[in-house]
């Protein structure tokens, strides 16, 4: 049983060992807010982008101008002053004119059509495409989402500020948002296996900060995956539906377990270190994460080696397992008992004298702490 302890080590090392088809991308442009938010009103499902499917199904082109008519009339002239309410089949039916299109910022209203756009022409564009040349300078030069539909491509360009993203067709997201899943539950599984192993070596008061920064890289691997689906499903739309319940299932108890890593192995402790860590955590270049670089998450120094450098839990992590024990009774008893060591050797008595307890919450913790124990070298012996 001792050697099933210590076989894992080097296998939660290096980018090479992670044997996974696809990893989170730090490129990708839609971690920007604004062009995620402008990919989520063209999304499948809503009437905009339905009236945009209607005009590629039947070969047309368009310049969609989404913002205040008000705040654009500088860049256009000419066209057809219309102020409808907007549908998708008007929307359909006015992209058969040559020029472009302005609805209004909350897509209730189709303001103009057939207008011709003047954006300043010393604005650099990378664009070779007319169509596309304007909607880049009219989306950097205005705050406006601005929807270029190229004729001949069949393909949808976004243009937001100074970010541009072509959406892929939904067959193609689908797919590879399901291979994404795919991954992501081999990411959970891994990360189940280092968080049972970690429990194990907590009650045996074994742990070596090596342990814990296994935990934290598989966390955050399974975190960065989860945020890349979420943005998938954001361009998905309604079709993304069941791939949002999926993701909720696999990873809903993520976050509160690397939290409680930290609060548990902390080299300060404390709240405020606490957030310091998650912030550092997320913001960690994704070669770091690769390469074991979190020693600073922690708030320990380059120099400690996590190989050999035992670490004592404060206890929070598996408290927070037993059910119906609030968050502050559990702080409480991590403070007032120092560690877990402290708390699994506690008296009945002991834990009745921790502010907020008393005989009832005693009972359950002494109980719960035997309950997990015993589940734990089952799920130890399950996973050889």
């Amino acid at each position: 049983m001792q050697q099933e302890e210590k076989t894992p080590r080097r296998d939660e090392r290096g980018a090479s060992l992670l044997g996974f088809t696809r990893t989170p991308s730090e490129d990708d442009p839609r971690r920007d807010p604004k062009l995620l938010a402008a990919i989520e009103r063209i999304a499948p499902g809503t009437e905009l982008r339905q009236g945009i499917d209607d005009i590629i199904r039947s070969r047309e082109g368009a310049l969609i101008v989404i913002g205040e008519p008000p705040e654009l009339a500088f860049l256009f002239s000419g066209g057809i002053r219309l102020d409808q309410p907007f549908t998708s089949q008007l929307l359909y039916e006015l992209a058969k004119m040559d020029g472009a299109i302005i609805v209004n910022s909350e897509l209730t209203r189709l303001a103009f059509a057939n207008v011709q756009l003047m954006p300043d022409p010393t604005i650099p564009s990378a664009e070779t495409g007319t169509r596309h040349r304007t909607a880049e300078r009219v989306a950097k030069q205005t705050d406006a989402l601005v929807i270029s539909i190229s004729q001949q491509r069949s393909t949808i360009s976004l243009f937001v500020g100074h970010s541009r993203y072509q959406l892929d067709p939904i067959a193609d997201v689908l797919a590879k948002t399901n291979q994404a899943l795919a991954t992501l539950d081999t990411y959970r599984q891994r990360l189940e296996q280092v968080l049972t192993r970690l429990t194990a070596l907590e009650f045996q008061n074994a742990v070596v900060l090596d342990d814990v920064l296994v935990v934290l890289q598989r966390a955050e691997m399974n975190t960065r995956m989860a945020e890349e689906i979420e943005r998938d499903c954001v361009e998905l739309g309604a079709e993304g539906r069941l791939i949002r319940m999926q993701l909720e299932e696999l990873v809903g108890h993520v976050p509160r377990e690397k939290r409680a890593v930290i609060v548990d192995y902390h080299a300060d402790g404390g709240a405020e270190r606490t957030q310091e860590g998650l912030e550092a955590l997320a913001a960690l270049p994704y070669q770091d994460l690769l390469e074991f670089e979190l020693l600073a998450v922690l708030g320990y120094p380059a120099s400690v080696n996590p190989l050999d450098h035992s670490v004592s839990p404060r206890g929070f992590r598996v408290l927070s397992h037993i059910p119906r024990l609030p968050e502050g009774v559990i702080r409480r008893v991590v403070t007032a008992m120092g560690g877990l060591e402290a708390i699994v050797r506690a008296s009945q008595r002991d834990l009745e004298g921790v502010d907020g307890v008393g005989a009832v919450r005693a009972r359950e913790i002494r109980e719960g702490l035997r309950r997990l124990q015993e589940h734990n070298l089952v799920d130890r012996y399950l996973s050889i």
